[in-house]
């Protein structure tokens, strides 16, 4: 007997493409190059923590895949109009690859609590920021040839993503108060 199918119906790929076009319109900002890392303090890694806190692990994951697959063919979608393969072998790689796994993590949490509420929220975006760091840190720190300047070096991000964390909760938490639909679950065939 075949695996069900997951179908993944038109207003679910509305969304996870129009949270895709989110995200890229974050890298609108430029970044702030600090702390000599080479990597830029940019709005646009709040884009992955809303997209799971808000679509759920799937969608969520499924619009920063496909936002990153746009960069890779050469689109300039990340922030300072970055395109290409080279930002993800560059010294910002790992945080890029990162945003995959923040915006399955944070859907994840979300997606376990019946009615994510603000400490929810909070917590799925604590999580989701924490494996990208857990990413991001190892592969700059082998970029760089010194783990330990690496995660010194990153400590210049936390006060501005502690305030992207609480930011990414606050509207997900108006999001979904006000769409509480939000995270209905995919539809399974053959079930």
């Amino acid at each position: 007997m075949p695996a069900p199918r997951v179908s993944l119906p038109a207003a679910d790929l509305a969304r996870t493409v129009v949270f895709a076009a989110f995200i890229a319109v974050l890298g609108i900002f430029p970044g702030i190059y600090l702390g000599g890392s080479g990597v830029p303090i940019v709005i646009q890694n709040a884009g992955p923590l809303l997209a799971g806190a808000i679509l759920g692990a799937r969608r969520g994951t499924a619009s920063v895949v496909l936002l990153l697959g746009l960069v890779a063919i050469g689109l300039p979608l990340l922030s300072g109009g970055r395109g290409g393969l080279a930002p993800f072998v560059g010294p910002s790689g790992g945080f890029l690859i990162g945003w995959i796994a923040s915006a399955l993590v944070a859907g994840l949490i979300v997606q376990r609590a019946e009615r994510p509420g603000l400490p929810v929220l909070l917590l799925a975006t604590t999580a989701g920021l924490a494996v990208d760091y857990a990413i991001g840190i190892p592969f700059l720190g082998a970029y760089t040839g010194d783990l330990g300047a690496a995660a010194v070096q990153s400590l210049v991000f936390l006060p501005g993503d502690a305030g992207k964390v609480v930011a990414a909760a606050v509207i997900a938490a108006v999001v979904h108060r006000a769409l509480p639909g939000t995270l209905t679950r995919p539809v399974v065939r053959g079930e």
